[in-house]
């Protein structure tokens, strides 16, 4: 891919947007980014709150450990811990650095000012309104569409920042969103790999360094420590040490720490911090296996971080469809293109996996996200193996039709049209009798 072609510099730009730091679950400290925002415009700590959230936000909050909070759970530690200890400036970590008393004054803050949570009655998937008070002074921040997308402000009936109903006549770049992010409509598999084979690294090295630094930090504390249900040092146990288990369960292991409340800080994808765990554990495993150059490895992570981008694009960032599934076919493409594959072998990785995992639901961000996050991964090198092996799945096995984009498509319609219902039963199965926990 030449680089004065538009393309280019539209996926180098969507790498840099999908990829960027965050410590905790993101939805969590999505809310913990409102939160500090509105405390920093109100001036002052609030003494009441209230807090709106969509369903898939209470899917994703109600059962993971928000970090630095002496282990609370749910949505008002997350909104509670941004408004005492968060820093806005600092985005995904906004609650990165805390001390020991903040995490005192959150416990005290929590039990002494009212915090009123409420489940939003409208069909936007990712939606998150703050609302502080203070005496007779209000602030109200709205995140929507994903995780730092603030699209509304005001402070005492004055609007500060209104995206809501920007005008969009405005966005005059064809290769940008409505919300001024890059068009991942752009991508597709045969650019993917045109432009990893073709890209200059120094485009593409600072956020794969972070990622490739970040992410096996975690993963390596997830083997080390005991955390969740430790299905990471369970596959060590159990099924060995060669490259196949190393990649699952390493993979596996920095969605056990990350779940339960580890504050380490990993690079993301597709707004999810285990879908970047996924989408580049297993293809580091595989390079160090492999001792293929660090420029190989890099091209293979633009591979495997694109495609996941790519597969999420149709589904959305949110819905029933779990979202390792799409993270661990993806890191069975970079797998592939590290062992010389092109695009026959990758295209052909990632409909075989696709057609093992698509079935596995997200019922939320907890501990067992790490064992999907393993069965991910393994179909995604079962899917390689299997194209070695002169198999396939076929036009017309289930969802799976001619071609890749075509089969790309109904995984998105999947997730997005068909898992919609599914998604709502979902959370009104977690919510019943759960009220505690938000």
């Amino acid at each position: 891919m030449n680089k004065e072609d538009r393309r280019y510099a539209a996926y180098v730009q969507i790498l840099r947007e999908e990829l960027v730091p965050a410590m905790g679950c993101t939805e969590p400290i999505a809310i913990a980014y409102a939160g500090a925002k509105a405390r920093e415009v109100l001036g002052n700590l609030p003494d009441r709150v209230d807090i709106g959230v969509s369903d898939n936000i209470v899917k994703n909050v109600k059962s993971v450990v928000v970090p630095n909070t002496n282990g609370m759970k749910g949505i008002e530690a997350s909104v509670v811990s941004g408004i005492v200890a968060g820093k806005a400036e600092k985005i995904l970590e906004v609650i990165s650095e805390v001390s020991e008393k903040q995490k005192e004054d959150m416990k005290k803050f929590k039990k002494d000012v009212p915090v009123n949570v409420s489940v939003l009655d409208n069909d936007i998937v990712f939606d998150i309104i703050v609302t502080l008070y203070y005496r007779d002074e209000s602030v109200k921040v709205r995140i929507s569409d994903y995780h730092t997308n603030i699209v509304y402000v005001e402070k005492n009936g004055e609007v500060l920042v209104d995206l809501e109903n920007a005008d969009q006549e405005s966005v005059n770049d064809e290769c940008l969103e409505e919300n001024g992010l890059m068009d991942k409509r752009l991508l597709n598999v045969k650019d993917i790999i045109d432009f990893a084979d073709s890209c200059e690294i120094d485009d593409v090295r600072k956020v794969l360094d972070m990622q490739i630094y970040y992410n096996t930090q975690i993963s390596e504390e997830g083997i080390l420590g005991d955390y969740g249900a430790n299905i990471g040092s369970t596959y060590f146990k159990y099924y060995g040490n060669d490259v196949r288990n190393r990649a699952i369960a390493k993979a596996a292991a920095g969605s056990d720490a990350r779940m339960s409340g580890c504050e380490l800080p990993v690079i993301i994808n597709s707004g999810s911090g285990n879908q970047g765990i996924t989408v580049s554990i297993p293809v580091i495993e595989y390079a160090k296996e492999l001792s293929v150059s660090k420029e190989t490895l890099y091209r293979a992570l633009v591979i495997s971080n694109l495609i996941a981008v790519h597969l999420k694009t149709g589904i959305g960032r949110l819905s029933a469809y779990c979202g390792a599934v799409s993270a661990g076919c993806a890191a069975g493409c970079g797998i592939a293109y590290l062992q010389g594959g092109g695009y026959d072998e990758i295209a052909h990785t990632l409909v075989n996996s696709l057609a093992i995992v698509s079935g596995i639901i997200c019922d939320g961000a907890k501990p067992s996200c790490a064992a999907k996050i393993a069965s991910s991964v393994e179909a995604g090198i079962v899917g390689y193996h299997m194209y070695k092996n002169g198999q396939e799945f076929k036009s017309g096995d289930g969802i799976v039709t001619k071609g890749v984009e075509a089969t790309i498509k109904n995984v998105g319609r999947l997730g997005r049209e068909g898992m919609r219902q599914t998604d709502k039963e979902i959370v009104k199965m977690m919510l019943e009798g759960k009220a505690e926990c938000l």
